[in-house]
């Protein structure tokens, strides 16, 4: 398909795309999509990495909503606009282990390790 998502997508609908980065390499799925409670946007986006990508087994990453473009070419491909290097060294976690404590902390974290400002929703 080459028609471009101009509307809302859907979480089950970004769940069956597959997520390449800019240079069509393929990453892996979006497992999740996190909603903050207090504020009700967007906390994060669960990507599941594919076994392959950089040797990184099954890892689970937290990556910003902005860190996606969701107005590609592709209609069942979302973009991540991090670089390898980024992603390889991002701290993740497993499927039986996701984050647990103070979320607004861990929000800002995931935020500043890709580099991207969340002020609306950091409880400090």
């Amino acid at each position: 398909m080459n028609t471009a998502y101009n509307l809302p997508i859907s979480s089950s609908t970004a769940t069956k795309c597959t997520v390449k980065t800019i240079k069509d390499e393929a990453v892996g799925t979006i497992k999740d999509v996190m909603l903050d409670t207090e504020t009700g946007e967007v906390a994060y986006i669960v990507l599941a990495v594919d076994a392959g990508f950089l040797n990184l087994g099954s890892k689970l990453l937290a990556l910003p909503w902005a860190a996606f473009d969701f107005h590609g070419q592709q209609r069942d491909v979302i973009i991540v606009n991090v670089d390898k290097e980024k992603l390889e060294n991002a701290p993740g976690f497993d499927d039986d282990s996701w984050p647990t404590g103070p979320q607004h902390e861990f929000i800002h974290e995931v935020n500043s390790y890709y580099g991207y400002d969340k002020k609306s929703a950091l409880s400090e």
